[in-house]
């Protein structure tokens, strides 16, 4: 058996696994920042349809009919 072939495969093992921990780390953080994003845009909607509903509280005749003619 060739040592430094086995000592070179090891080496080359222990870099792929490395390299392999690190883009799954990439990949966890992009994937968190991504939900804190859903999060806000999700915040900002609901705040939207809350806003929506309170001025149907205020003024109910204001925006519930549509008329339209062709």
């Amino acid at each position: 058996m060739n040592i430094a072939g086995i000592s070179s495969n090891i080496a080359a093992s222990s870099v792929n696994m490395a390299q392999a921990s690190v883009m799954n780390k990439v990949g966890t953080a992009m994937l968190d920042k991504t939900l804190d994003m859903q999060k806000t845009t999700a915040s900002g909607i609901v705040d939207m349809m809350n806003a929506s509903l309170m001025e149907l509280s205020v003024n109910p005749g204001v925006g519930s009919n549509f008329d339209a003619r062709v």
